[in-house]
């Protein structure tokens, strides 16, 4: 392996072709943030935009603001938006709800979409609400269904006749090892059940290809690498060719083919309007608006090159010259995500201490430090200060400080 020089990173940097979008974001020049793949960084444009549809939308427009200011057809519109980012056509994706509250809605409407089939399959050790949510699932459906987890090796032998859904999150929250999406895909469909992808730590990093892959479901956040917002709505995605059979439980109005009509009895809405269910967060719908539209001026394809080369690089600097880390994610950048994660018992002081010094990743429980990496703002030298203070941390013990010891109630 080349050593490499910070005065490398720095040429990088001038090279950097998505390196202009950076100052379409709000951030200290000193800040290192590595922590995109939990919460995104706000958009500058976001607070003008925000406090206008407050001030003239809302303070001054009222009610009228629902036709006028189109409030009610955000969710489709924005959803489109977000189609575009994952390969779908429009008419396919809302930007509605939260990821779990989306989840237990697809899945429940698989069960039924897929009648006599018992078995829900997913992965032990992931993001927990995917799992969670299947078992809500089915402790509400009795025996009519079943979850089967299991460890990532073991789940696509488990798939069979007898299972109705799959639901597997594209890229692992922890490790950021990547599931091959067209194979597992088509591997469920061949034993006739669906599946549904979990989007929250791709979408935004790389081109998805949803309507290619022949995907029939999926959901994700937008508040990690699209930058909407802290508990910003997220999204759901039904297949157009699922949709005239598609049936989601949560039967809220808005979901009604003729919401304003208030009749007594539920019709379902016609194609992907029926995933729908209260009223949209219009504030929040601003917010996001505003991020979709910075992040659809970059080629995803570029995006996707820097955050692999950046991956590759601070692989190669850790090894170089961190011994004190075990790395977690995979080598091999075409089944690695936008993050890379390393290993240490005492990973948590190690972040906390991090933190300190203006550079910031995170913690997940029990040793896993992450490292998230954004490629519409992120710098090269970033990743080079970061190994520098990680050693400077390490060679020194300054993590074995009391306050970086005590941990706080977000890990």
């Amino acid at each position: 392996m080349t050593n490499l020089t910070r005065a490398d990173f720095e040429t990088l940097d001038k090279n950097d072709t998505l390196a202009p979008l950076r100052d379409q974001f709000s951030l200290a020049q000193d800040l290192i943030y590595l922590d995109g793949n939990s919460l995104g960084v706000l958009p500058k444009a976001t607070a003008a935009h925000v406090q206008q549809v407050i001030t003239q939308q809302w303070g001054v427009d009222l009610i009228r603001s629902w036709n006028c200011n189109q409030w009610m057809q955000k969710p489709a519109q924005l959803g489109d938006k977000i189609g575009q980012l994952i390969g779908a056509e429009a008419g396919q994706v809302l930007a509605c709800d939260t990821t779990s509250i989306n989840i237990f809605k697809l899945a429940a409407a698989a069960v039924k979409m897929r009648p006599g089939r018992s078995k829900l399959i997913t992965e032990t050790g992931n993001f927990a609400t995917d799992l969670y949510l299947l078992q809500g699932l089915a402790k509400l459906l009795g025996d009519q269904v079943q979850v089967v987890a299991l460890p990532r090796e073991q789940v696509l032998d488990a798939i069979d006749d007898d299972t109705a859904l799959v639901l597997l999150t594209h890229v692992h929250f922890k490790t950021g090892a990547m599931w091959d999406m067209p194979a597992v895909t088509q591997q469920v469909q061949q034993h006739g059940a669906l599946m549904m992808w979990d989007l929250c730590h791709s979408v935004g990093a790389m081109p998805i290809h949803l309507d290619r892959v022949n995907a029939d479901l999926a959901v994700g956040c937008t508040y990690k690498y699209l930058n909407g917002g802290p508990g910003s709505p997220a999204f759901v995605y039904v297949a157009k060719r699922l949709q005239a059979e598609f049936e989601q439980p949560l039967t809220g109005w808005l979901g009604h083919a003729k919401p304003f009509d208030f009749n007594d009895e539920y019709q379902g809405a016609n194609g992907i309007q029926q995933a729908m269910c209260g009223t949209p967060p219009v504030l929040a719908n601003a917010a996001l608006e505003v991020a979709l539209d910075v992040m659809l001026q970059a080629d995803l394809n570029q995006v996707r090159q820097k955050s692999s080369h950046m991956g590759d690089l601070f692989i190669q600097l850790v090894q170089q010259r961190c011994p004190w880390f075990q790395l977690s994610s995979p080598v091999d950048k075409a089944i690695r995500g936008s993050q890379v994660s390393l290993v240490h018992d005492q990973g948590y002081a190690i972040i906390q201490a991090l933190i300190e010094r203006n550079i910031i990743g995170d913690f997940r429980a029990p040793d896993h430090l992450r490292f998230g990496f954004t490629p519409l703002y992120l710098r090269y030298v970033d990743l080079w200060d970061t190994v520098d203070a990680l050693v400077d941390i390490m060679t020194h013990d300054l993590w074995k400080q009391p306050k970086f010891l005590a941990k706080q109630a977000v890990t």
